[in-house]
């Protein structure tokens, strides 16, 4: 089966995912590429996306899986007819054969910018450091259940913070996408949680790459 591996950037982050799959539902049809559609009583595209991503975060690691029907297509022309109709901010990057079960993927490479309206205290660097270098940082997740808690720590392998000038800072964290899952927003929340003072006045996220569990990039 093909496997798309696409960016999202731009004013293309504040579409939703059940929007994006109809953007590439139709893309492939003015394309001219035929997907195949699923049995059953309602029939649907044969098209997927590995981890649906949150409205208003950036990605540029996003992988399509879908199936065409009729007369085979080179990949790269699947890629330029594609590119020729998506919408600005959604591009594919590569178009190629799926190397790998998406039930393999394992971790996500994320950056975070957290941008503040006033300048930073001095030790903001060490007090995010800190508080991430802690056994335990519980924070609420809202589930088809309701909201539960979760100690984010397990879930989180690495992170480095920086500041960019006197009213920004910089996280880059590799955190597990799959069972379980932790969704960088939540480094946020938990920030805003036991740092209150370093509560940020605005979050901007991008998902920069994903990895298999022997943390090697997954396509």
């Amino acid at each position: 089966m093909p496997r798309a591996l696409f960016e999202k950037t731009g004013n293309a982050i504040y579409i939703s995912h059940l929007d994006l799959m109809r953007v590439f539902q139709r893309a492939f049809k003015r394309a001219g590429l035929p997907l195949t559609h699923t049995k059953g009583f309602n029939p649907r595209p044969s098209v997927s996306i590995a981890l649906p991503l949150s409205l208003g975060v950036e990605s540029r690691c996003e992988l399509l899986d879908f199936e065409l029907e009729g007369e085979k297509v080179s990949n790269d022309e699947i890629l330029f007819r594609l590119n020729q109709n998506l919408v600005s901010g959604v591009k594919v990057l590569e178009v190629y054969e799926e190397m790998s079960k998406i039930k393999n993927l394992a971790y996500l490479q994320c950056r975070m910018t957290l941008e503040y309206d006033s300048p930073l205290p001095e030790d903001a660097i060490f007090q995010v450091q800190n508080l991430f270098a802690q056994p335990e940082v519980i924070v609420e997740k809202k589930g088809k259940n309701g909201l539960t808690k979760q100690n984010i720590i397990p879930m989180l392998q690495s992170l480095s913070v920086r500041a960019l000038g006197n009213q920004e800072l910089e996280l880059n964290a590799k955190v597990c996408c799959q069972n379980p899952s932790l969704n960088p927003m939540q480094l946020s929340a938990a920030i805003s949680k036991y740092l209150p003072e370093l509560t940020p006045d605005f979050v901007r996220c991008c998902r920069e790459e994903i990895y298999n569990s022997n943390h090697e990039v997954f396509r």
